[in-house]
């Protein structure tokens, strides 16, 4: 499973956004039912608002979900494309180094700190 991402979770990172999709009514006072394509028909339609991120509608922000490549089990696989930074953190005991990972179909703005020895195998 290392390196297969599930819909809306990225192990214990910040959870992936993909959309827009339009809201197409409010359930209740924090939750929203959403408009999904027809390839999202297995996701049930209903998200809490935590799960909703506003969208001011920059065209560019949008990725196809046919250019993810999410298959039957909702599941896709995110590829490192290229290693923005480096950094090494002291603990009480030991120092531990991390490293800022670009991910596919993702923005500068959105690459994370992850453990070096689990990207350098991939990359």
């Amino acid at each position: 499973m290392k390196g297969v991402m599930r819909f809306g979770k990225k192990g214990k990172l910040s959870p992936r956004y993909i959309g827009p999709y339009r809201i197409s009514k409010r359930i209740g006072k924090v939750t929203y039912e959403l408009e999904l394509p027809q390839e999202l028909a297995a996701v049930h339609p209903v998200f809490h608002v935590s799960m909703v991120k506003k969208c001011m509608g920059d065209p560019a922000l949008i990725i196809p979900t046919k250019k993810i490549g999410i298959n039957d089990s909702l599941s896709y696989e995110e590829i490192p494309v290229q290693i923005l930074d480096r950094q090494v953190r002291k603990l009480r005991t030991k120092e531990v180094a991390s490293i800022k990972v670009l991910w596919r179909n993702q923005f500068v703005k959105e690459a994370t700190w992850e453990a070096e020895e689990e990207i350098s195998t991939s990359l």
